[in-house]
């Protein structure tokens, strides 16, 4: 684990997270789907396009997808095919990581205020963080629909710590995916990376503060990390 310390030792104001592929075991059961729906719909190479897409908003998504496959190619329809599968009573459907609770209870032991900021909508990110009793550990909320532009623009991280009364260079933020590390790093921010679908690669050594397996070790990570800057 290499630690990098950006800005100086500003004290921890605020802790935010990603949703999917981070809190949630969510971007390999989207992936499967994805190809599903591609081999429906006759999409060559859905698995590089979705690759792209990951930490994207809705809008984003729709771009890269429509420069993929063109002029006849219909989001509609494929976001149609893709919220059937949904459920529409409020249960969760995706898995919960394993040490999502138990870093979530840490941390808001503590007393650091933390908040999602997530690409996906906001009927989804409440009905997935709802269902399995973890919504209840964020103050604030701000998903990809609430903002103009996607990440990798720091945009969603920007309001995320206005939300909080946290100072940028006082927050860290844990991400999966490329899009997100560079959000967080172009918003001045701490990014911790726990890597999902895609093994960090020289960019984001670089972008990222520190490279972490799993979230018991974001635990140990920020817990120890409140503790120095509060000193």
């Amino acid at each position: 684990m290499t630690e990098k310390t950006r800005g100086g030792a500003s004290a921890c104001e605020a802790v935010i997270f990603d949703l999917d592929g981070v809190l949630l075991d969510s971007e390999r059961v989207a992936q499967r789907r994805w190809r599903q729906i591609g081999a429906e719909m006759g999409l060559e190479g859905i698995d590089a396009v979705y690759l792209r897409c990951v930490g994207t908003n809705p809008a984003r998504t729709r771009s890269i997808m429509e420069e993929a496959y063109g002029p006849r190619f219909s989001m509609e329809e494929f976001y149609r095919r893709l919220l059937a599968g949904r459920p529409q009573d409020g249960r969760a459907q995706m898995p919960v990581k394993p040490g999502a609770r138990e870093t979530l209870e840490a941390l808001a032991a503590a007393g650091v205020p933390l908040a999602i900021a997530s690409s996906s909508p906001e009927d989804y990110i409440r009905r997935e963080l709802g269902g399995a009793d973890l919504l209840r550990f964020f103050s604030q909320l701000v998903s990809g629909d609430m903002v103009t532009h996607s990440k990798p623009h720091p945009e969603i991280f920007l309001r995320a710590a206005a939300l909080c009364g946290a100072r940028p260079e006082a927050v860290w933020v844990v991400e999966d995916s490329f899009n997100g590390v560079r959000a967080a790093y172009a918003a001045g921010m701490h990014p911790v990376m726990v890597p999902d679908l895609l093994p960090p690669d020289a960019e984001m050594r670089e972008k990222a503060e520190v490279i972490l397996p799993d979230l018991p070790a974001v635990r140990t990570y920020l817990l120890e990390t409140i503790c120095r800057t509060r000193r």
